[in-house]
């Protein structure tokens, strides 16, 4: 196997009594695009300014193309960063934007306008060198500033939130945007974000972060459909959490009863019980829904609901229901034929779900059960 175009050795950094990371350690292959995704306060900035070189870890070591970076300043390693707010020169054309780096490298003015002129090609943006930066839009802005970057041929790419400033509809167009600009080139891209879907959608591999640690490393699917953590299961994608105590193992499936006597069945993740208290989680699309029970899939526990909302987004609606029993929330994913289209709130439905697609942990502390 090549050598990752980035490791991280037991990296540890603290602020005061605050530990921002703790003990991290991973690799990132070449030509990958890497993403660490975690919520505000997690660490993942801390991580990120530690590998750029903005601040020192207190102990572990970070290494780029296989060369250790301890006391290697910033602009004297082999990566580039870009920011959400971008930090594009105003009074610059496009062009100077691209060539600034180059120029203070001290390459020909010649050399300079062929290679500025290149990249901007390969971002999209021919012709663009004589415009002023306030000529264009959100998406041109942002494909500034990647160019401003990959015109240095860094070994890493690290980029800050870079969509977070941007409205809901460039945001979704700028991801297919990176990820195709990121399989062009081949750089390596390490991304940090809170925000699930970017992470999904951009990347070879995450890593969930909490609290200064990653709860979990692995492709967009591992995550997905095989969380190793409560944290990452309600973390990652939309999730139905229910808390109750074990009351049968089943060989890998464990029964779970609520407070209130709502039984479920999931597949057990994690050391448990009978007594325990567990969690489990169901994603809104595995579960069925059906105006009669006889229409759910056989050998699927059946489940009234009353339908509280219908949550309608096109492709992603859903409908938000309480089990008849115990009053209890339960999401699900209406299907996409528009057979539910009529659905009324107060309407009485059934549901099931696939107690093999369900995972079911140990409780964090603190769950009561």
């Amino acid at each position: 196997m090549s050598t990752p175009d980035l490791t991280a050795a037991a990296v540890t950094k603290r602020f005061a009594d605050h530990l921002a990371v703790d003990s991290l350690s991973f690799a990132v292959q070449p030509g990958s695009f890497f993403s660490i995704l975690g919520p505000s306060g997690c660490g993942k900035t801390t991580l990120l300014r530690m590998i750029a070189g903005f601040i020192a870890p207190d102990e572990g070591d970070i290494a780029i193309g296989g060369k250790s970076m301890a006391g290697v300043a910033p602009n004297r390693r082999p990566v580039n960063m870009v920011f959400q707010q971008l930090a594009l020169f105003p009074m610059m054309s496009v062009g100077e934007n691209v060539a600034f780096g180059l120029a203070r490298r001290g390459m020909n003015r010649a050399e300079r306008l062929r290679r500025t002129n290149a990249m901007l090609e390969r971002v999209g943006l021919a012709g663009a060198s004589p415009k002023r930066v306030d000529e264009l839009s959100g998406g041109q802005r942002q494909r500034v500033a990647i160019a401003r970057s990959l015109v240095l041929e860094p070994t890493l790419l690290l980029l800050d939130e870079p969509l977070g400033a941007l409205d809901l509809k460039l945001r979704e167009h700028m991801k297919i945007e990176l990820k195709q600009l990121q399989a062009a080139f081949g750089t390596t891209f390490v991304y940090i974000t809170h925000d699930q879907s970017e992470a999904l959608v951009l990347s070879d591999h995450v890593g969930v972060m909490n609290q200064g640690r990653f709860e979990q490393l692995g492709t967009p699917q591992d995550l997905y459909y095989r969380p190793q953590t409560p944290f990452v299961a309600g973390f990652v994608g939309a999730n139905n959490r229910v808390v109750g105590r074990a009351t049968l193992r089943d060989g890998a499936m464990t029964e779970m009863t609520t407070p209130d006597g709502w039984v479920m069945r999931a597949l057990q993740h994690g050391a448990s019980a009978v007594g325990d208290a567990v969690e489990v989680f169901v994603r809104p699309e595995i579960a069925t829904l059906a105006r009669n029970a006889a229409e759910l899939p056989p050998g699927q526990p059946a489940h009234w609901g009353d339908v509280q909302s219908v949550l309608f987004d096109g492709a992603n609606s859903a409908v938000l229901l309480q089990e008849i029993k115990t009053r209890r929330e339960f999401r699900i994913a209406l299907p996409q034929t528009g057979q539910f289209s009529d659905l009324a709130p107060h309407e009485k439905v059934a549901f099931s779900f696939d107690p093999n697609r369900a995972v079911c942990f140990p409780a964090r502390s603190g769950v009561v059960a």
